[in-house]
């Protein structure tokens, strides 16, 4: 058995009784249900504080891929995006703002989003009325928040919130924090558009802005600042400044970016400044990089601007593959002729960092494995090579491209993050990116990259890296609940065959509302997932049971 809490393993048997862990110790006697965990790990079940299922979690009682990979708990509205509150008739611009920030087809969202909330303890309701297979948690989002109260002038950078409008946004965060949402988020990035081209709502959010939000939170004195920024000058002192009114604590989303690779640091350095200080924060790191995913049937690839392609747009992914089969002269446009422009152009100079994915995908790859380096060593064009690639696997073929947190080409930086003290991991972004990036799964390679699998660096222990992903995750929500195997706490439980756990190839399905695709990845070597003492997952497939319930407030408390 590994706890959660970090201490070294041990032979235990764990006790669960009504929904709880009812004790832990050696040979505590018979149960109604006995497991055989001989050789295997039993674990808390995973908690993932950084996923997008916001409109996913009012259709799907099962919310994968989280579902598969041990996951029992899930924070969503991160980075300032969400579904509440929202004025009848206003869902439109929700849509427009979720479908540019994190890749969700506005047509999914239309079609499998009912709005039948305005304010967002309804919205809390209309979660709480599904049974499901995971725990969900909501946080309230300073996009829908800024919209609801200003309007269309909410989105318009040019305008500024009156003070009757910075009191309304601050009496909806004290409200949406009583009723139970686990924090406030807002996006400080230029990175995230709104998908009509317009910058997130709350970019440009002033400080007067800022504050009176944090005093909604002081009132209220509950929840998480959660933020992703670019973190410019002076960015760090307004948002820690909102934290401290607030008393309330501070959680950064942490990223390294190609074009400041140390601007990380920097930030992670701030951070420890405020908890020496006395004050709560944290930094939400990922635990392998942040790659896009390509295929012939995802939103990006290296031939997806060239015009060649863009003639088959309206061909199905069937007939576009069979025709690259047969037409060796559409090939040879493809790989010999300019990619096109815009901004998934760039793409076709990327092969030095672009990578095939095998069918155990490799997290951290070398260059003498990139495109570049294969078509080096066999007299080809790096288009040739790609092209291929894609079209292995009867077109199913994929290559991965990271594009943060691996500058210098390994996972240093990575390790030296998920190592410190001031992390807590928070960049998997489960329900989001759904046509170009696949790191929901990143419970499931944080445990066998890390502990077993890694060749080209140091490997971490078990204990360390199930405690930063059950009992580091809970604690930074105030889940005092959950995240650990001890008599009391929530019966959460993972079963483990670790030789087996293993990651499998990438895949696109169309199974969201509309017939929307999406990327997702399956597991093997979860042998049993609990949720409050009810078996989720079995031999790495859903049973079918629902325990899960919305999660209302720090403590855990569930409806």
């Amino acid at each position: 058995m590994i706890d959660g809490s970090g201490q070294p393993r041990r032979i235990a048997d764990v006790a669960v009784q009504d929904g709880r862990i009812a004790a832990v110790g050696p040979k505590l006697g018979a149960g109604r249900r006995e497991i055989d965990a001989a050789a295997l790990i039993v674990a808390p079940g995973f908690v993932d504080i950084h996923t997008h299922y916001d409109g996913q979690a009012t259709w799907d009682p099962f919310l994968t891929p989280s579902a598969w990979h041990g996951v029992t708990t899930t924070v969503f509205g991160n980075c300032g995006v969400g579904f509440a509150p929202v004025r009848p008739g206003a869902s439109g611009y929700l849509i427009n703002l979720m479908e540019g920030v994190e890749d969700i087809p506005g047509t999914v969202l239309s079609e499998g989003v009912k709005f039948d909330w305005e304010s967002f303890p309804q919205y809390l309701d209309a979660l709480a009325a599904m049974p499901r297979a995971v725990d969900v948690a909501a946080q309230l989002p300073h996009g829908a928040l800024r919209f609801y109260v200003m309007g269309e002038r909410g989105a318009d950078h040019a305008e500024v919130p009156g003070e009757h409008e910075i009191e309304a946004m601050a009496r909806l965060t004290e409200e949406a924090l009583c009723a139970g949402a686990l924090g406030f988020t807002t996006s400080r990035t230029t990175k995230h558009k709104a998908k009509d081209g317009r910058f997130t709502p709350s970019l440009s959010a002033r400080e007067a802005e800022l504050l009176g939000i944090a005093a909604g939170m002081k009132r209220a004195g509950c929840g998480v600042l959660q933020v992703n920024s670019d973190f410019g000058p002076g960015e760090f002192e307004a948002l820690e400044a909102a934290a401290a009114l607030a008393g309330r604590p501070l959680s950064c989303l942490l990223v390294q970016v190609d074009a400041q690779p140390r601007l990380w640091r920097e930030t992670l350095d701030q951070i420890h400044g405020v908890r020496r200080a006395g004050r709560a924060a944290n930094a939400q790191v990922g635990s392998r990089p942040i790659g896009v995913m390509m295929g012939l049937e995802t939103t990006a690839h290296p031939f997806a601007a060239h015009p060649a392609w863009l003639e088959m747009r309206r061909l199905t992914p069937a007939d576009r593959h069979a025709r690259l089969v047969v037409d060796a002269e559409l090939r040879r446009r493809l790989v010999e002729t300019p990619s096109g422009d815009g901004p998934r152009a760039f793409l076709a100079d990327s092969f030095h960092k672009m990578f095939p994915v095998g069918e155990r995908p490799d997290y951290e790859p070398d260059a003498e494995s990139s495109i570049a380096a294969i078509a080096r060593k066999t007299g080809r064009s790096p288009q040739a090579v790609a092209l291929d690639t894609l079209m292995s696997l009867n077109g199913k073929g994929l290559l991965m491209l990271p594009f943060e947190n691996y500058a210098y080409g390994n996972l240093d930086v990575v390790h030296e993050m998920i190592t410190d003290s001031a992390t807590v991991l928070g960049v998997a972004d489960g329900g989001a990116h759904v046509g170009v990036i696949c790191d929901a799964s990143s419970p499931t390679s944080l445990l066998t990259l890390w502990a077993r699998d890694r060749r080209r660096g140091p490997k971490l222990s078990l204990e360390f890296l199930i405690a930063k992903q059950t009992r580091g995750t809970a604690e930074a929500y105030g889940l005092r609940d959950r995240g650990l195997l001890a008599p009391g706490h929530k019966a959460d439980i993972n079963v483990i065959d670790f030789d087996s756990l293993a990651l499998k190839r990438p895949e696109v399905v169309y199974d969201l509302p509309a017939g929307g695709r999406r990327l997702i990845q399956r597991a093997t070597g979860y042998r049993h997932t609990f949720n409050a003492g009810v078996e989720t997952v079995c031999n790495d497939e859903l049973t079918g049971e629902r325990p899960g319930r919305l999660v209302r407030g720090a403590e855990g408390l569930s409806t």
